[in-house]
């Protein structure tokens, strides 16, 4: 009987450790999409904007981008933190009724 016990103490540990090794895979997986670049139709697309938008923001600085041969690129991060500062959190005040 505590052979088994033995067994299946080694078993849990073992499942922690994968677990763990799981969890630091997803977690990286994670930070590289942070920065994952993506080109000005997908930002205009996901922004819901125009090009011409894009551009201004390009201009004054809004959004850091890359070109490269005439073709701009944005770090999905730095989209993140575009949107991030412009968040308007609700300005209502709900104490249960509408």
């Amino acid at each position: 009987m505590n052979e088994v016990m033995m067994l299946l103490r080694q078993l849990v540990e073992n499942f922690e450790v994968i677990r763990a090794y799981i969890l630091s895979i997803k977690k990286s997986k994670l930070d590289n999409l942070k920065e994952a670049w993506v080109d000005g139709n997908e930002v205009a697309k996901a922004l819901n904007v125009s090009n011409r938008t894009l551009q201004t923001f390009r201009d004054n600085g809004t959004l850091p981008y890359s070109r490269v041969r005439g073709k701009f690129y944005y770090k999905v991060s730095d989209i993140e933190t575009l949107l991030e500062s412009n968040y308007s959190p609700s300005k209502t005040v709900s104490n249960g009724t509408k």
